[in-house]
């Protein structure tokens, strides 16, 4: 597991040791908003670890106030996308050489309430927090379909998920308008359990290994937005992506 805060990790390992029974778990740390704290956790899992089977990109910050990540990237887009980006492709040749292997990337059906930026990315001229995190969202479905392309014949699949309406701490920061909103529809929205199993069927379902690149909510194939599916934005999406974290992946 890794995560940014081990307090709450230290609470969580116990409770899965305790209900499962099983004692191999291990808690590293992760910042996703620092590029450092990936490289660093890259760096511990490539010497630790001798496979990796199944990446999970479970992180997530949504519509905060404007902030900036440590290396000043908008925090939505920085944590949501490219942390998690850079994060894939240090682990990637243990994906390659673990194969069969997949990786899952959290996305949302708010994806639809962004579009891709490229001219101002980190939403310095005009920040909106619903669309930030719409575009985070948006990316995060671009980013599985290049990764399908660029990996197909390596046994390394991908996969954007949509977990549902989740109650979690995620709505944090909402306005009062938005909690409002979320009172009322809280009876149909899905606790924690729930919504972890789309990204479970994603991680071990076995026919899915012919299904690269597709988008999933409950369980099976959704359909996501045209700008969703629009190949040419996500190959300047990972170009843009590869230039602002200085790394080359072809």
């Amino acid at each position: 597991m890794a995560c940014r805060d081990l307090e709450k990790a230290e609470r969580a390992h116990k409770e899965i040791m305790e209900d499962s029974g099983n004692q191999n778990i291990v808690i590293r740390n992760l910042d996703l908003s620092d590029t450092k704290s990936i490289r660093e956790f890259a760096e511990v899992i490539n010497n630790e670890e001798r496979a990796l089977h199944i990446l999970i990109n479970n992180a997530g910050i949504m519509m905060c106030p404007y902030s900036k990540t440590a290396d000043g990237f908008e925090m939505q887009f920085g944590v949501n996308h490219l942390g998690h980006f850079l994060l894939t492709f240090l682990l990637i040749d243990l994906l390659k050489r673990s194969a069969p292997s997949r990786i899952i990337n959290l996305s949302s059906m708010a994806h639809s309430w962004g579009t891709i930026a490229l001219d101002d990315i980190n939403s310095e001229r005009n920040y909106h927090s619903r669309r930030a995190y719409g575009q985070s969202k948006l990316a995060s479905i671009l980013f599985t379909r290049s990764l399908a392309k660029k990996l197909k014949d390596t046994g390394v699949t991908a996969y954007a998920v949509h977990p549902g309406i989740v109650q979690t701490e995620l709505k944090r920061h909402m306005n009062l308008g938005l909690l409002i909103m979320w009172k009322v529809v809280r009876p149909f929205t899905k606790t924690p359990v729930q919504g972890a199993q789309t990204t479970i069927y994603c991680a071990v379902q076995p026919e899915l290994d012919k299904e690269s690149g597709a988008y999933y909510s409950n369980c099976r194939p959704s359909r996501c937005t045209r700008a969703a599916r629009d190949d040419e934005m996500a190959e300047k999406l990972w170009e843009l992506s590869c230039k602002m974290l200085e790394i080359v992946w072809n």
